[in-house]
């Protein structure tokens, strides 16, 4: 069965770069996008993703508090934070959203398929550890 991935960020040239990346590989499918935090949350309740790419810094007039997010997120979908800063506050914020990682915006390319196949794999049942 494969990982079923949610893109959730404000820029449609980010999304489709991942999409690329993503798509010559079969084990893993990208069902659905969302440019802010709460249409994310509703689509990934809807499409039970398994893995939720979440940029941390959309700018939409629908952000929801961290907590909330957080709280909401159903127990079958892990964070995978995104940003273009990887600094203390950066990823302080990505706990509060629930990451179980985080990775900068400049290493997608050698760093997004081995994140995503680590945190979906049964062994990675760590949904609610701290940030790796």
């Amino acid at each position: 069965m494969p990982i079923r991935v949610l893109l959730a960020d404000d820029s449609e040239l980010i999304r489709r770069a991942i999409r690329q990346l993503l798509a010559d590989r079969p084990e893993i499918t990208v069902v659905g996008e969302s440019t802010d935090f709460a249409h994310t949350l509703q689509l990934c309740k809807d499409l039970r993703a398994n893995v939720v790419i979440l940029d941390l810094h959309m700018s939409d007039g629908n952000r929801i508090s961290a907590r909330e997010f957080k709280s909401q997120l159903p127990t079958e979908s892990r964070v995978l934070a995104i940003s273009v800063w990887y600094d203390a506050e950066t990823k302080a914020l990505a706990e509060r959203y629930g990451a179980v990682k985080l990775l900068d915006k400049v290493s997608l390319a050698t760093h997004l398929i081995p994140s995503i196949l680590e945190i979906a794999s049964p062994s990675g049942e760590n949904h609610g550890a701290h940030l790796q």
